[in-house]
C-alpha cells in the first residue's frame, strides 16, 4: 500500500463545521437541501459570470489595422492576457491550495477590482502600448475560479452545484462578448474603452453575489463522511500527493491542456469565426452559448446521484471521451456538408465543454473522495489550468509565426480532429494508471 498522499494539518479543527444558528448562514444550515443547492448554485454562477465581464468583452472587438512587432494587435492582446492568466494559475497551485476559507470572498473582490483598474489604464494609454495592461488584467482573474469553487467542494451535492457553476463560463463568455459588441455597435464606444465600460455593467451584481456566496456554511458532518474533509494543503502535503499520483496525472492533464487550448480559441476568436461565415450580429454569442450551457447542464447535472466515488471518478473519463467524439464528429459532419455552420459550432462547442467541464468540478472532486485525500480541489485544478494555459500561449505563438495560409474554419477543424485523436488516448491511459493505484490501495 503506498504512503498516504496527505495528512491532516494540525490546525484541521479550525476548518471543521461549527454551529451557526444566526443570520443567513444559519438559515441555510437549517433549510431543505434543494434550497441550499439553489442558493449556492445561483450565487456562485453570478459571481463567476460577472468575472467574465472583466475578462472577455475585449475579444468582441477586431482591433484591425494595428500591429505590434509584426503581430496582429488582437493576437498581442490575447497572448498578453493569457500569459497573465497562465502565471496566475502557476502561482495559484500554492495560493489556492493553502487558502483560508474565511478569506475567499475578500480576495475575490480585490482581485476583480484590480483587473477592472487595469482596464481603465488600458483605455487611458494609447494603443498598441497599452497591451501591458491586458497582461495585468489576466494576473488576478486566474485566481477567481479556485476561490469560488472552494465554497462548493466537499459536499454531497458538489457536482450538481458545480455543473451550474461551470455553465457560467460557457454562458458568460457569450454574454460578455455580446455586451462588448453591443457597446461598439450601438453606443459608439471605442475599442480601447469598451472593456472598461463593459466591466461597469457587472460590478454591482458582482459585489452582491459575492456577499451572498460568502454566507455559505461549511460542509456538514454528513458531507465530510461522504466526500472527506477539505483542508488547506501545505508544501509537504502537496509533495506527498504528487509522489503517489504524479505519473497518473500527466496524461489526463495533457488531455485537459488540449481542451483548454480549444476552449480559449473558440472564446477569443469566436468573433472572427462567425464573421468569416457571414454572421455579424452581436447576439450570436449569447444565444449560441446559452444553448451549449443547457446541453452541458442537462448531461452532467445528475452526476451527484452516483454515490460510489471511484465509479463516479471513472465515469468522468467516459464523459470526457464522449465530448471529444462529439466535437470531432460534428466537425466531420460539417466537412461533409451534412450540417450547417451554426449546427457545427454549437455541437462542437457542446462536445468541447462536455470534455472540459468535468475537470473543473467533477473529476478532481471525486478523485479526492475516492482515494480519501484530505486536500482540496483547487490544488489539482490549478496544476491542470497552469499547463493548459501554457499550451494556449504556445499554440498562439506558433499560429502567428508559422506562416501558413488557412481560414479560421480550417484552423478550428484541424484543432478538433487532432485534439480528439490524442485526447482519447491520453484519457484511457490515465484511467488505467488510476485504476492500478486504487486497487493497490484497497488490497
Amino acid at each position: 500500500m503506498p504512503p498516504s498522499p496527505t495528512s491532516p494539518s494540525p490546525a484541521a479543527s479550525a476548518f471543521l463545521p461549527t454551529a451557526n444558528t444566526g443570520g443567513l448562514r444559519g438559515w441555510l444550515q437549517r433549510s431543505p437541501a434543494w434550497v441550499f443547492v439553489l442558493y449556492v448554485s445561483l450565487s456562485s454562477f453570478v459571481v463567476y459570470a460577472c468575472m467574465y465581464g472583466f475578462r472577455k468583452p475585449f475579444t468582441a472587438a477586431s482591433y484591425d489595422n494595428i500591429r505590434l512587432w509584426g503581430i496582429s494587435y488582437k493576437v498581442v492582446l490575447v497572448i498578453a492576457q493569457v500569459l497573465g492568466y497562465m502565471l496566475s494559475k502557476f502561482y495559484g497551485i500554492r495560493f489556492i491550495a493553502g487558502m483560508d476559507p474565511s478569506k475567499r470572498a475578500g480576495f475575490i473582490i480585490k482581485l476583480i477590482l484590480t483587473a477592472w483598474v487595469s482596464l481603465l489604464l488600458f483605455g487611458l494609454v494609447p494603443a498598441p502600448y497599452n497591451f501591458i495592461f491586458m497582461f495585468i488584467n489576466g494576473l488576478p482573474l486566474g485566481m477567481v475560479w479556485g476561490l469560488v469553487f472552494g465554497f462548493l467542494e466537499g459536499r454531497r451535492t458538489t457536482e450538481l452545484m458545480g455543473a451550474v457553476l461551470s455553465t457560467s463560463f460557457i454562458f458568460a463568455s457569450g454574454l460578455a462578448k455580446t455586451v462588448g459588441k453591443s457597446m461598439l455597435i450601438y453606443a459608439g464606444i471605442s475599442e480601447t474603452w469598451m472593456p472598461f465600460v463593459a466591466g461597469a455593467v457587472f460590478i454591482g451584481p458582482l459585489l452582491l453575489s459575492t456577499w451572498l456566496l460568502n454566507q455559505t456554511p461549511p460542509p456538514s458532518p454528513e458531507d465530510i463522511a461522504r466526500r472527506t474533509i477539505r483542508l488547506p494543503m501545505g508544501k509537504e502535503q502537496r509533495k506527498n500527493f504528487l509522489k503517489v499520483f504524479g505519473l497518473a496525472l500527466v496524461p489526463i492533464i495533457t488531455a485537459y491542456a488540449m481542451l483548454t487550448v480549444l476552449r480559449d480559441f473558440t472564446e477569443d476568436f469566436a468573433n472572427e469565426l462567425w464573421t468569416e461565415n457571414g454572421y455579424h450580429s452581436a447576439d450570436v454569442f449569447a444565444s449560441t452559448s446559452t444553448i451549449v450551457s443547457l446541453v452541458v447542464l442537462a448531461v452532467i447535472g445528475g452526476f451527484f446521484l452516483i454515490k460510489n466515488n471511484f465509479r463516479a471518478f471513472q465515469l468522468n473519463n467516459i464523459i470526457i471521451i464522449g465530448g471529444f467524439v462529439l466535437a470531432a464528429g460534428a466537425t466531420l459532419a460539417f466537412h461533409l456538408h451534412l450540417i450547417s455552420t451554426v449546427a457545427w459550432i454549437v455541437t462542437a462547442s457542446a462536445g468541447l465543454y462536455l470534455g472540459y467541464v468535468p475537470y473543473n468540478c467533477f473529476y478532481f472532486e471525486r478523485m479526492l473522495a475516492a482515494y480519501k485525500i484530505p486536500g482540496n480541489v483547487g490544488f489539482l485544478i490549478y496544476i491542470a489550468d497552469a499547463f493548459g494555459y501554457l499550451g494556449t500561449v504556445v499554440v498562439l505563438l506558433v499560429k502567428e509565426f508559422v506562416k501558413i495560409r488557412y481560414t479560421w474554419v480550417d484552423f478550428f477543424t484541424g484543432m478538433f480532429y487532432v485534439s480528439a485523436a490524442a485526447g482519447i488516448l491520453f484519457v484511457l491511459w490515465s484511467s488505467i494508471l488510476f485504476t492500478k493505484i486504487y486497487r493497490k490501495q484497497n488490497q
